[in-house]
């Protein structure tokens, strides 16, 4: 499956390929392409557009994108995917930096991806995966710890 959203990547569209590869499609193939184009773009390859105004698996609702796809794709019963969602919430969406945490840093973190590796945005995936990686072991530990005592 294809999916599609705007270049020059950061939290949310790199946080977004993680969440599609590691719990929807394994073999996504992502796009980036200039924003006005993605429309097109997305009608020629049938891709799936997300965090582009105005689709389904945008900023909808008070959502970021990542919560939109959560959602979509029934993964918010997820306890550990849920917490990481409102990290990537926090650092995306900048009114709501302070409702978790670990918001500034992911965004600190992210933004300096993008700063080292501009447009190169298939590079900020594969770099910034691991670190997802991590936060989404950490939040099924500590959900672990709170659960077993």
């Amino acid at each position: 499956m294809k999916w599609i959203t705007r270049e020059n990547a950061n939290v949310d569209r790199v946080a977004c390929p993680w969440l599609i590869r590691r719990f929807i499609d394994p073999e996504a193939e992502i796009l980036y392409v200039p924003s006005d184009q993605v429309q097109e773009v997305a009608n020629r390859e049938g891709a799936i557009p997300f965090d582009v105004p105005g689709v389904e698996l945008g900023h909808v609702d008070g959502r970021c994108s990542f919560e939109s796809i959560m959602l979509k794709y029934g993964l918010t019963g997820i306890p550990a995917l849920a917490e990481l969602a409102k990290v990537v919430h926090a650092a995306d969406v900048r009114s709501d930096i302070d409702t978790s945490p670990y918001g500034l840093g992911l965004r600190a973190i992210a933004h300096g991806f993008a700063y080292l590796h501009g447009k190169r945005d298939h590079r900020k995936i594969e770099l910034e995966s691991p670190m997802y990686d991590a936060l989404y072991a950490y939040f099924q530990h500590e959900l672990g710890q709170r659960q077993g005592g």
